[in-house]
């Protein structure tokens, strides 16, 4: 879909060093003056938010950010709920094609890996914006370097992060004390136990991670992930990845033949008692499921011996959002500590913070504080240091010789 290319539209040259201009940071009254400008033309805008809606949490989570954001600002967010951003990012680019250069659907994505890979490469991105954001100063960009780098493809101030995230996986301790905690035992397992483990279906964003997952474990040389696909041949260099998916298929939640459709299915599964071990990008989401009543008090969270995946999301405005203004808004009020806080809160949502928590002031930095432990929560210094993420070429790559080789 993103293999033809695209050539943006030129601009005088006069025009681009100033639009270069008007972005560069200046003092900081320049800075302030910027932002009351930004402040007061976003009065009154709409921004049309698309992120995914398959969680009951975090759509209440951006309902209470909108409130907040129209009752202080006077800009009105109106999350439109998606299943899958490729699919908006494919919209941008049919207005793009069109000539739609303004007055553009999207305001604000929720969004990263591949789709902002293919997004950057076809000029479908405004100009940089993280610096104009007065919060975006509260970013642990040291401590979190995947703020600044999303699957291997700097993000150049196109999108600013919004939380961390990791995979971890989940099991009921009642039902299996001990988990298995490297692929081979997970296969030896389900070997013993059939059915009991599944992952969900592909390119289902938590069916392609545990793809990811296991290409890295297994793989002899998992830095040549790092680097883009390449002339060489994609399927021999991830062999390892197929003969493991072989052995394990035939012994998988209804033999294989069926996959859930996302990762709130897999934990109402492991809660049904359907299988011994499920998987979640958030590593709080167990807590979260106790506390929502989707998961027994029992459930406990671990991770693999050698490490899990880890990055960060992001949030991004189109080239030709129609409030630009609003989202601005939006998005530096999401950076705020009050609403990063709230963000992490397990009760709430659960999503880890990207703001260096330990230098901020300590009014801000006791919204924090306050945060209760979860029950299932794994303490930060348990997670280890994540693995990075594929170069997102591989994504791709993965999903299509997955669905060659299971996809019926």
């Amino acid at each position: 879909m993103f293999r033809a290319a695209i050539r943006a539209r030129r601009m005088p040259a006069l025009a681009l060093i100033l639009l270069f201009i008007a972005w560069l940071p200046g003092t900081p009254a320049q800075a302030e003056d910027d932002w009351q400008a930004v402040l007061e033309a976003a009065r009154g805008q709409t921004v049309y938010f698309n992120g995914w809606g398959g969680s009951e949490q975090v759509n209440g989570y951006v309902a209470w950010a909108a409130a907040e954001t129209e009752a202080r600002y006077g800009v009105r967010v109106v999350h439109v709920r998606i299943g899958d951003i490729a699919e908006v990012v494919a919209r941008i680019l049919a207005e793009k094609i069109a000539g739609r250069d303004s007055g553009g659907t999207v305001d604000l994505m929720w969004i990263n890996g591949e789709n902002f890979a293919a997004m950057k490469a076809h000029d479908l991105l405004g100009a940089p914006f993280t610096e104009a954001l007065p919060n975006f100063a509260l970013v642990d960009t040291v401590g979190l370097p995947t703020t600044l780098v999303d699957f291997t493809v700097p993000t150049d101030g196109l999108e600013a992060p919004w939380g961390m995230a990791q995979l971890v996986f989940i099991h009921d301790t009642a039902v299996l004390p001990t988990p298995p905690t490297t692929l081979q035992t997970l296969l030896m397992h389900v070997e013993a136990n059939p059915g009991r483990f599944t992952y969900p279906l592909p390119p289902a964003f938590h069916g392609t991670t545990f793809l990811k997952q296991a290409l890295l474990s297994l793989s002899p040389n998992p830095e040549r992930f790092q680097e883009p696909v390449g002339d060489t041949d994609p399927v021999a260099e991830t062999a390892a990845l197929w003969d493991y998916l072989d052995r394990l298929h035939p012994h998988l939640w209804r033999s294989g033949e069926a996959f859930p459709p996302d990762g709130p299915t897999l934990i109402r599964l492991l809660d049904d008692g359907e299988i011994d071990v499920a998987f979640s990008f958030n590593p709080q989401e167990a807590s979260a499921a106790i506390e929502n009543g989707l998961l027994p008090d029992t459930a406990r969270t671990y991770i693999l011996d050698g490490g899990t995946l880890g990055n960060a999301h992001f949030l991004a405005i189109p080239y030709n959002a129609n409030a630009r203004e609003g989202a601005l808004v939006f998005v530096d009020f999401l950076l705020s500590p009050e609403a990063q806080a709230r963000k992490a809160d397990y009760r709430i949502w659960g999503d880890p913070s990207v703001l260096n928590v330990s230098e901020l002031p300590a009014g801000e930095r006791a919204h924090f504080e306050a945060l209760p432990p979860g029950p299932a929560t794994l303490p930060a210094n348990a997670l280890g240091t994540p693995l990075p993420e594929p170069h997102p070429s591989w994504t791709g790559a993965l999903e299509a010789e997955w669905l060659r080789r299971y996809g019926g």
